[in-house]
């Protein structure tokens, strides 16, 4: 009874075992139209009537060794043939029982699954000839593509010398021979690489035309991303202008002369539209120095004053006094007043200049 406790747990826990490693086990296509053979050990048990029958030497269970030989037809079906050689207790001799036994299967394997069903007709050769039909469940643990494991229970019915009912559990190793499994189809080829598009740069600049903002732009000059010189820029002097205007005694009305260089000076920075004045007015060393600052102060806003009516912004015009500390010519001649009595104009701009390669 414990023996066949054991064989339906067994027999119960395949299900279970056909969800483990199938991943790893070949597909049903690899293995069809292939020859198989397999070892194995069993343990069997017996009728308990047989065990009480003199005609069958009072048999109890027992076990064997057999070997099979298999043709997979296709993936669903298979046959086989199964050799095993018994040897059973015997209830009232001290001697085993031994005897041969024979067998034809068919099986049907499960799809997706390592579980496979046989059924078929046994022809034991013990101190009696009998015939059985059998059914049984397996599940095979497939180690690589071609060598697998195996667990299989099956249940035999009389049908020659009786209606007994015996059971065995075989476990053995299976090896797949025969024709090889269909090539794997062959990868289509890779469709050729588009050719690489033609990028044209006209200028030499290293950037296509394409994107190229500024075309045909000099070859010494650095570009920026859109193809366009790169530039630095700074302030730096366009031009020194000394006006030259005469002013009455503690006056400081330009004359006309004076008039025509101021003019002469919007010209100037009309032609440089970012350029910016810088005006100093002086005088010359007679009399109060506080007095003569304040008269260079208003001489030289006069000088801006005249610029802003030319459409100078005033933005761009600063005028300071520098009174007698900035004398040209020293001395106190009438020929030094003259030359100290002055306005100058210092114009610097903003020049734009190309970043070389």
């Amino acid at each position: 009874m414990k023996l066949k406790a054991t064989a339906i747990a067994v027999l119960a826990a395949l299900p279970l075992l056909s969800a483990q490693a199938f991943a790893n086990a070949p597909s049903a296509q690899d293995l069809e139209k292939k020859v198989f053979g397999s070892l194995f050990g069993e343990s069997y048990w017996t009728d308990e009537r047989k065990g009480e029958k003199a005609l069958w030497n009072n048999v109890d269970n027992g076990w064997g060794v057999g070997l099979e030989i298999g043709y997979r037809l296709n993936e669903k079906w298979g046959v086989r043939a199964e050799y095993a050689r018994q040897s059973l207790d015997s209830l009232t001799k001290s001697s085993r029982v031994t005897g041969d036994r024979f067998g034809l299967d068919a099986m049907y394997h499960l799809t997706d699954s390592n579980i496979y069903l046989v059924g078929g007709w046994k022809h034991f050769e013990h101190n009696i000839a009998s015939d059985a039909l059998n059914i049984g469940v397996g599940y095979r643990y497939f180690v690589n593509h071609n060598v697998a494991l195996f667990v299989e229970g099956n249940a035999y019915r009389g049908i020659s010398n009786g209606d007994w009912n015996d059971g065995s559990i075989k476990a053995g190793a299976t090896w797949i021979f025969g024709a090889a499994a269909a090539p794997a189809p062959t990868p289509a080829p890779a469709p050729a690489p588009a050719p690489a598009p033609v990028v044209v740069d006209s200028d030499g600049d290293g950037v296509p035309d394409s994107q190229d903002k500024c075309p045909n732009t000099p070859a010494a000059h650095k570009v920026d991303a859109q193809g366009c010189t790169i530039y630095t820029e700074k302030m730096d002097r366009v031009g020194d202008v000394d006006i030259e205007v005469r002013f009455a005694f503690d006056s400081a009305v330009v004359s006309a002369d004076g008039r025509t260089e101021v003019n002469q000076l919007a010209a100037f920075m009309k032609r440089f539209p970012e350029a910016v004045v810088f005006i100093e007015g002086h005088a010359s060393n007679i009399g109060n120095p506080d007095y003569n600052m304040r008269l260079s102060e208003r001489r030289a806003k006069a000088i801006a004053d005249l610029l802003t009516a030319q459409g100078i912004d005033s933005s761009r015009i600063t005028s300071q006094g520098f009174g007698v500390t900035r004398l040209r010519v020293q001395g106190n001649t009438r020929e030094a007043h003259a030359a100290n009595q002055r306005i100058e104009a210092k114009v610097t701009a903003k020049i734009k200049e190309p970043v070389l390669r």
